[in-house]
């Protein structure tokens, strides 16, 4: 049986690319933090971590060991977005951002490398945020960016393993937290997009098969973003 970890996969995203590695017949663990998810497909587990808690993130690592003598794909999906002007941004904000992209992800594959075989698949999901600056978003663009990085520099230690590292970056995705955005705004960044409109979930979770897919792709930032900034 092979197995797989999502963080942040009960919703937009991470759900949906849990429920890809499912159908492929992977045994896939999901972290989430606040409400109870709803029933997930068969193959689907979910469990509540809170990525800014290292405790947290370290007690789950252990369960995934006691249930698990194989990871066969990790996906570093979780982030965290503190919507504030760069004066107004607080330590904590700054420290949560950076927490859950960059430092639990980079915890939870150091802790796993030991029950990653050869031939194995690593994901992370970066951000458009992560290459263009976006106002308001500072600290989240930062911590993209370092995912970004991360990834990259992960390669050389999987480096003869068959195992790959790559990072998806999406533009603009039809999430539920996106929904919440005001038609105005939305409308703008339409303007800004060549296919003037959102990625569907669907469009996005295609980059990560493609990534689990081909051995060969590794070490790349695989841009998913309709064209954005194009003008």
């Amino acid at each position: 049986m092979k197995n797989a970890i999502v963080t942040g996969g009960t919703s937009g995203i991470g759900l949906g690319v849990a429920k890809m590695l499912a159908e492929k017949g992977y045994n896939v663990f999901v972290t989430y933090v606040g409400e109870e998810p709803a029933e997930l497909p068969v193959g689907i587990e979910a469990k509540r971590v809170n990525q800014t808690n290292r405790e947290e993130v370290y007690g789950f690592i252990e369960y995934v060991k006691q249930k698990c003598q194989n990871i066969d794909c990790i996906v570093c999906n979780a982030g965290v977005t503190i919507r504030k002007p760069f004066t107004g941004t607080s330590d904590n904000d700054w420290d949560a951002m950076m927490e859950v992209a960059v430092n639990s992800h980079y915890i939870i594959v150091r802790e796993l490398f030991g029950l990653i075989p050869n031939g194995s698949r690593i994901l992370f999901t970066g951000s458009q945020m992560g290459l263009m600056p976006h106002a308001m978003v500072l600290g989240y663009g930062v911590t993209k960016a370092a995912v970004h990085a991360l990834a990259k520099n992960l390669v050389k230690e999987f480096e003869g393993t068959g195992t790959t590292v790559n990072a998806i970056v999406p533009g603009f995705v039809e999430t539920p937290w996106q929904k919440e955005k005001p038609q105005e705004i939305k409308q703008n960044i339409y303007n800004k997009t060549a296919i003037h409109r959102f990625a569907s979930i669907d469009e996005v979770v295609d980059a990560y098969r493609f990534c689990i897919d081909n051995p060969f792709v590794n070490g790349s930032l695989i841009e998913v973003n309709g064209g954005y900034s194009y003008k």
